[in-house]
Parts: structure tokens; C-alpha cells; sequence
């Protein structure tokens, strides 16, 4: 019996993914979060197989979800689903100790490959980040510098995506549910990391680096 938790805030994501597994496996069970605080009760509750979980949860980034999950089952693998481009957060969540980045809108046969590869403790890497981990590995070595965003937190870099975007301050403290004060702190701190001026730098640099 394959045990799979799915975690997306949007039901018709859920029942989407489900049907897919359900289609492919012969003996599959799917338990079902729509937000952090479900999901790790689902976790620590349960014995799962593998969490499917979607990066961007009302209130909470999947990054720190991801980590709270590994914390508490370092084994049980984590396949992330993402509306985000392979080049913003797959290198970040597989180092973080995801098993796999798998796009919301991949091919049917991808998202079972994915599902067969991560419950058997392997991981699910696509030919894109496959070629984003190996410019990642060439350009530390090579210390490009376009690199910088690497020096970043996982909230920082969160945030510095936001800001590159063009989304006001008050939206990203909104979305985030901080203050816009934190917002400014860490915006500050991350000109200062990358050693940019002001909000267009940013979004020049993330533009240049296919960061968006």
C-alpha cells in the first residue's frame, strides 16, 4: 500500500494530483492538508510513504514546511509542487532536502515517474534542474557573479523575489504575515548581501539570472 499526503490549499489541485495517483497505482492511499498546520499533524500522526507539498501555503512558505517536516522524519521524502519556475526554488528545496521539483502543470507520466522514484527513497530530478544543479556546482567554483542571491536566507531570498516582482511592501508583509517593518529590515539586509542599490537593481539582477 503506497501512502501519499498531499498538501495544496486548493481542492481542485488535491483532487487533480489524486486522481493521477490513484489511476497509476494499484493499491494507493491519499490523505489530504490544505494548510502547515494540517500537514504536520498529518505527518507526525501518520506513517506516509510520501508528502506531496505545494511551496506556497496560505501564511507559511513551503521552504520552512519542508524543513519542519524533515526535522521531525528526516527519511520520509518530500516532493515539492510549485507554480514557480525551476530556476527561482529547485536547487534551494533540493539542497533543503527535497526529493524532487515537480511543476503544478507537468505531464501526467512526470508526475508519476516522480511519485515512483521519491516513495522508493530516490530522487526526481527533470533534465531543467538537473542543468540548474550543475551551473549551481560550476558557478560557485567559478565565483560568477551572478550568484549573490546564493548568499541569501530562505526568507531572503523569498522576500528578494517579491521585491524583484515589483510587489509593494505592504503586499509582501500581507502575503507573509509579518510587519512591514520586517519587510524593510530584510530588504535592507539583502541590498547589503548582493551588493545592489535599490528595488531596480534587483529586479535587473533577478531578470538577468532567469530569476523571473
Amino acid at each position: 500500500m503506497l501512502k501519499v499526503l498531499l498538501v495544496d490549499d486548493h481542492a481542485v489541485v488535491r483532487n487533480g494530483i489524486k486522481q493521477i495517483i490513484t489511476d497509476a497505482f494499484d493499491f494507493v492511499e491519499i490523505g489530504e492538508a490544505a494548510d502547515e498546520r494540517e500537514a504536520l499533524q498529518l505527518v507526525e500522526a501518520q506513517k506516509w510513504d510520501l508528502v506531496m507539498l505545494d511551496i506556497r501555503l496560505p501564511g507559511r512558505s513551503g521552504v520552512d514546511v519542508l524543513k519542519k517536516i524533515k526535522l521531525e522524519k528526516p527519511k520520509l521524502p518530500v516532493l515539492i509542487l510549485s507554480t514557480y519556475p525551476e530556476s527561482q526554488y529547485a536547487v534551494r528545496l533540493i539542497h533543503a532536502g527535497a526529493a524532487g521539483y515537480l511543476s503544478k502543470d507537468a505531464e501526467e507520466s512526470d508526475i508519476v515517474k516522480a511519485v515512483q522514484l521519491a516513495s522508493r527513497g530516490s530522487r526526481y530530478i527533470s533534465s531543467t534542474v538537473g542543468e540548474l544543479l550543475a551551473n549551481h556546482i560550476n558557478n560557485n567554483v567559478s565565483d560568477d557573479e551572478d550568484t549573490q542571491h546564493t548568499a541569501l536566507s530562505d526568507r531572503e531570498f523569498q522576500i528578494f523575489l517579491e521585491l524583484a516582482a515589483g510587489t509593494r511592501t505592504t503586499d509582501i508583509a500581507d502575503k507573509l504575515r509579518v510587519s512591514s517593518k520586517t519587510v524593510t529590515t530584510h530588504r535592507s539586509r539583502i541590498l547589503q548581501k548582493m551588493g545592489l542599490k535599490n528595488n531596480a537593481e534587483l529586479t535587473l539582477y533577478a531578470s538577468r539570472t532567469g530569476l523571473i
